[in-house]
This record gives structure tokens, sequence and C-alpha cells, in this order.
């Protein structure tokens, strides 16, 4: 259970369940007795009379109790509006080209602006952008295996270079052949810092933040870029390292920090609902890979929050276990509990 739900009171729930909060499906289930069924606490039916309404703490304690699922939020697995992205997300993951949203939309049984908006609230993409995601991972995965950047992105799926080119124009990732040569002729400037939970590496390109770590230093960072030409940020500098700096003091402000950070598709949407989750709320796994578009990914979107390279700004220490625990930290678990506490107030 999150850890934001482990207090709840039943007028909490009442409150949640009349909000059609969904980041708090899967803690409780919302039992009718006056219908005879239980649903998730984000059902979109019409909300029932107070005097009819138990909760529960999972659906089998519900079915004890005489109920029985909801057909419309399927609070036993996942609800049409789920099996309609998820058949979504398939579909684009096996195109060689974009699929325009009418199409999805009209595959899903919804009008494109309402399929819109689901898409984006499962996944934090929109349906575009998660292609455009698509296309970079299977970029990044031929790079490795191709030997020149011109083959990878045909292999990708891009019609001419300049389509590719393009597509990652004004976006956060490096491009095609910075990955390729390890960081080769790109600039990469870096400072450290003192803050009151420690030593601080920053390091940015011209573009945006590429490494934000405590306890590291110009060789950890060389590692990571092994090609790349590492300079000691000056004066100029100082400003972005400042701007850092507050964003660790005060942590759930630096939104407006460019980033410069490169994943796979997945990690890509793990990283985007981690930047969504607001300060001083936590989620769990599970729920970020719901997020990110795939459910039964809970693994692997533990592994793509551990390959975030940019502390606080893409707040990784959100994310607890099931059971409501801290769960683990690449910087140690007592700065991931500080920062909890500052963002909660404490």
């Amino acid at each position: 259970m999150d850890a934001m739900t482990i207090e709840l009171t039943d007028e909490d729930r009442w409150q949640i369940a009349l909000a059609k909060d969904r980041r708090y499906d899967g803690s409780f289930v919302t039992g009718v007795h006056s219908t005879g069924i239980y649903c998730r606490p984000s059902c979109p039916a019409r909300a029932p009379l107070r005097e009819n309404v138990r909760f529960y703490r999972s659906p089998e304690d519900a079915r004890d109790a005489g109920l029985r699922a909801c057909k419309r939020c399927a609070p036993d697995g996942q609800s049409r509006e789920e099996a309609a992205v998820q058949q979504a997300v398939r579909t684009l993951r096996s195109s060689e080209a974009p699929v325009a949203l009418a199409v999805l939309a009209e595959a899903a049984g919804y009008s494109p602006a309402h399929f819109q908006r689901l898409f984006l609230r499962q996944t934090g993409l929109s349906p575009a952008a998660f292609f455009r995601a698509i296309r970079r991972e299977r970029a990044n995965a031929a790079l490795a295996h191709t030997g020149t950047v011109t083959e990878a992105i045909y292999d990708a799926g891009f019609s001419a270079p300049s389509r590719f080119y393009d597509d990652r124009k004004g976006g956060d990732a490096m491009s095609a052949s910075v990955w390729l040569r390890g960081g080769e002729g790109v600039t990469i400037r870096w400072a450290k810092a003192e803050t009151s939970l420690g030593s601080l590496l920053v390091a940015a390109t011209d573009k945006g933040v590429c490494r934000l770590s405590f306890g590291e230093d110009a060789d950890d960072l060389r590692q990571r870029f092994p090609k790349a030409e590492l300079e000691e940020g000056g004066s100029d500098f100082a400003a972005l390292v400042q701007r850092v700096v507050d964003a660790v003091e005060r942590p759930g402000g630096g939104q407006d920090i460019p980033l410069d950070v490169k994943g796979t598709a997945f990690q890509e949407a793990v990283w985007t609902a981690l930047r969504e989750i607001p300060a001083g709320e936590t989620r769990t796994y599970s729920q970020i890979a719901a997020a990110a578009g795939n459910p039964a990914a809970v693994r692997a979107a533990g592994s793509a929050n551990g390959a975030n390279n940019v502390a606080v700004l893409i707040p990784c220490h959100r994310v607890i276990r099931s059971d409501g625990s801290i769960g683990g930290y690449a910087y140690g678990t007592d700065i991931k509990r500080e920062l909890l506490n500052r963002e909660r107030g404490g």
C-alpha cells in the first residue's frame, strides 16, 4: 500500500471516491450495498449515497461480504479504458509508421479527444509522443549493433535521416551520434557543491542537466561519458548550480531546469511519470509501471527508476514499496527519507 494511504479514514476514502482519484486504485475498494457491487475508487459511475457505502481493503474482502465486481471499472483486473490504452500501446509498438489518433480512437471505441486524454493519463505521453519515444528506443538499440548512425536510423523505422534529427530536435535526449560514440564531441561542464545532504555533482551539456548525484566526482562522470569533453564549470555555470542546489534544499521546485537525458521509450515514460508526482506524495512501483503504460512491468519500472541519472529533478525518491516501506535509493535511504520529509513540510 502506498504510504499516502496508510492512515486513511473512511471519510478520507469517501472523499477520494467522490473525486474519482485513480492514484488510490488498488489501495481499497468501495462497496455499494444498495446495488451489491464493489468498485475502484476511480470508478466513473455516479456516486452512490454515503449511507449505502462501505470500504474494504481488498476485492477479496468485498466478495466475502457478498458483493460482486463492477463491470464498468473492473476492480479485479483491467478496466475497459486501461485495456483500450494497452491495445493502443501494442499497436504503436508493432507499427513501423505513426498511427493517427483517429485510427487508435476508433479501434478503442472512443472519440479522438477523449482517447487522447485516456492515453495521456495512463502513460504520461500522447500517442504521438509515445510513438516517437518508441522510435528513439529502436534507434538506440540499433546503434548498439550497427556500424553507422544512418543504418540505425533506417532500422528504427525513420524514412530518412532528416526525419530522425527533426524528431530529436529540441528534445531532451542526446543525438544518435553522441550515443554511438560515448559522448565524443560533446562538452559537459560540471561542478561540485555542498548541500545539507552532502556533496552534490552537477553536470550539464548545452541542452541541460545530464547528471545530478550525491557523493560523486569527475572520475565518476568520466565513466558515464567516457569520450565526452569534461570541463569544470566557471562563474557562468554557477547560476545553474545554484538553481539545482535550491531544488535539493527545497525539493519540489526546479521543474523549469532543463534536462538532457536519454533512455528507452519505457524508461522515458517512467521518468515522465516520476516528474508528474506532486511534491509531498509518493507512488508505488506498480503505480509507476501503470502510469508508464505497462502495468505488468513492475520490475522494469524499478530498473528504470534506478537508471535515472538526474536525482531530485527526476524524483525517483518519491517511489516506495507496495507495503509502504521506503525501499532503496542509490544515495542511501537517509537522503531519501530526508527529501520526502522536506517535501511533506517536516
